[in-house]
């Protein structure tokens, strides 16, 4: 059996090789080489496997170790023979399904080292104002709903609350309805990139905004231009993380989580108390520099991974039409959807969020019909930002510590008390009770928020949580926009929100009662999966003619027939 000593020679030189060959091939005398997987190959780490210069003997180069002070020139010569295809002894194919990770894969392995702090607290801070900034405005909206009645409203209109609600209710539904396509350009264009146009178009939108004279403009200009920026900035401000921080990513989630609280605690009273007076044109226009400094901040999202996205081979049409279907193939992919504990979350959640945003938009409305409070409302805003940043850091800490798909009884009574509260704020008589079901509804709105990516990750595996993720958030699109207008349309035909909220309180619940099963749904297939992976292993194990099984070597072969 080979050692790591025998093997550690070529893995040193393998800078130098990767230099030697690329002049070769820069001055047209490359010869046509095969990709061997040396003996011993199997017992290196992942960051060698996917370097095949590292598998190489030295003696190959013909030149001495001078990679030193030549770092970046060795990478691009790696990423080249990488893209050729020569990995794991295999020949080259543009259209093979490791080939697609594997550059990816070798930043994130043993190979890469984040800095874990210095530049990456400034793009922490960066990250940060991005969260604070889209979804302080968004929680704040109901103080924007208020002014955009007032402004557009009319005595004689009976619909009114129905049509001012699509203007917040739109938004929040472009930001993850979005998701899904915000994911194709993160991995094609890089989150810098992303980022940027993302909030610049979000910008735009709230400068628009500021502009526009009619409802139906500022549909567009808050609620697709604003929503779809605001995607396309949110989403990378969370993966570039990943690039700075391992050992101490949680850290730096939570202080992302905190920090776009306190945004949500001090942006209503900003408007209510410094914008509001200005009027409805100077409260986007001032919003909309939140975003241009967002724009500004998210240039320092400089990724450190290489990118997974390398095209089609420019040979000829046909190839490029393979690398585009198969690009097509790896961002749109419903292999998720094959799991049915997945199907069954996803549902549940769905189901749960068409009453979600409804107290976010309607509820500082509310406060002004039931109790006749002008000054006040913004209070309740705070205490679901300061209870929200609360809940998220809580929730976290608590979730590390259930195992498995038990944490998805923390979502389930998240759900169930959210669908509680909103049933009890029709029925507090005094603005104090308001104050205290804010601060339940804040609190287990970030349980809810924060659990969701380790769900996940148990559901469906590190590998699909991205694209699981993004498919959730973009079902939840749709009954989230739908929730706000229809109930400004029940506030319409009854004159008052009561119905409103108590309808608003029973999606959440009927979707926590769907996620309670998940759990069992999945115990069960997990046990009649054992059952019959045991009888296949069985099968496999009497049919198996290689010479090695589970890394062992089978008595009567060598270590270099059995490449151990």
């Amino acid at each position: 059996m080979r050692t790591e000593s025998s093997s550690a020679a070529p893995a040193a030189d393998g800078g130098a090789d990767a230099l030697g060959r690329g002049d070769a091939e820069s001055n047209g005398q490359a010869e046509p080489r095969r990709c061997e997987r040396p003996p011993g190959a199997g017992d290196q780490s992942a960051a060698a496997e996917l370097d095949p210069t590292a598998q190489e003997p030295a003696s190959m180069s013909g030149k001495p170790d001078d990679s030193k002070g030549e770092t970046g020139k060795s990478k691009d010569h790696t990423v080249h023979l990488i893209e050729a295809g020569c990995v794991d002894g295999t020949p080259a194919c543009s259209n093979s399904g490791t080939h697609e990770a594997e550059p990816g894969d070798a930043g994130a392995g043993r190979g890469f080292a984040p800095p874990e702090g210095g530049f990456g607290w400034l793009v922490v801070f960066a990250a940060t104002w991005c969260n604070g900034s889209i979804f302080g405005i968004q929680n704040s909206f109901g103080i924007l709903h208020m002014m955009l009645a007032k402004d557009h409203g009319s005595t004689s209109d009976d619909a009114s609350q129905f049509r001012v609600a699509w203007v917040g209710a739109l938004a929040m539904g472009m930001i993850f309805f979005c998701s899904p396509v915000v994911s194709m350009f993160t991995d094609h264009f890089g989150c810098r990139k992303t980022a940027v146009s993302g909030a610049l178009v979000a910008s735009l939108g709230l400068l628009a905004s500021s502009f526009a004279t009619s409802l139906g403009l500022r549909y567009f200009t808050y609620g697709i231009l604003f929503g779809c920026g605001s995607s396309f900035a949110f989403q990378p401000s969370l993966v570039i993380l990943g690039h700075y921080f391992r050992r101490r990513l949680g850290l730096a989630n939570g202080v992302v989580t905190a920090g776009s609280s306190l945004f949500s605690m001090g942006l209503p009273v900003l408007l209510k108390k410094v914008v509001e007076p200005l009027g409805l044109q100077r409260t986007f226009q001032v919003l909309s520099i939140f975003m241009f400094i967002q724009a500004l901040l998210a240039l320092t999202f400089r990724p450190l991974l290489p990118s997974s996205d390398h095209g089609a081979s420019p040979q000829d049409g046909g190839g490029r039409w393979r690398g585009g279907l198969s690009q097509m193939r790896k961002y749109f992919n419903l292999r998720v959807f094959h799991i049915t504990t997945y199907r069954v979350w996803a549902f549940g959640v769905a189901t749960a969020v068409l009453g979600y945003f409804v107290p976010y938009i309607h509820l500082m409305n509310f406060v002004k019909e039931q109790f006749k409070e002008t000054d006040k409302e913004w209070i309740l805003l705070v205490c679901i930002g300061a209870s929200s940043g609360v809940g998220r850091l809580v929730s976290g800490r608590v979730g590390d510590l259930i195992p498995g798909l038990k944490k998805i009884y923390m979502q389930v009574a998240s759900f169930m008390v959210l669908g509680l509260m909103s049933v009890m704020i029709p029925q507090c008589r005094v603005f104090e009770g308001l104050v205290v079901v804010c601060l339940l509804l804040g609190l287990f709105d970030g349980c809810f928020i924060t659990i969701m990516a380790p769900i996940a990750f148990e559901l469906v595996g590190p590998m699909q949580a991205s694209q699981a993720i993004g498919y959730l958030l973009g079902l939840m699109a749709v009954p989230m926009t739908a929730g706000p207008p229809i109930a400004g349309l029940l506030h319409d035909y009854f004159k008052n929100y009561h119905v409103a909220f108590y309808l608003a309180g029973v999606p959440p619940m009927v979707g926590g009662l769907v996620l309670f099963f998940v759990p069992l749904i999945h115990l069960r297939l997990q046990k009649a999966r054992n059952s019959s992976d045991a009888d296949q292993i069985s099968d496999k194990m009497l049919s198996n003619p290689g010479h090695c099984a589970n890394g062992d070597m089978l008595p009567g072969f060598t270590d270099v027939e059995t490449h151990i």
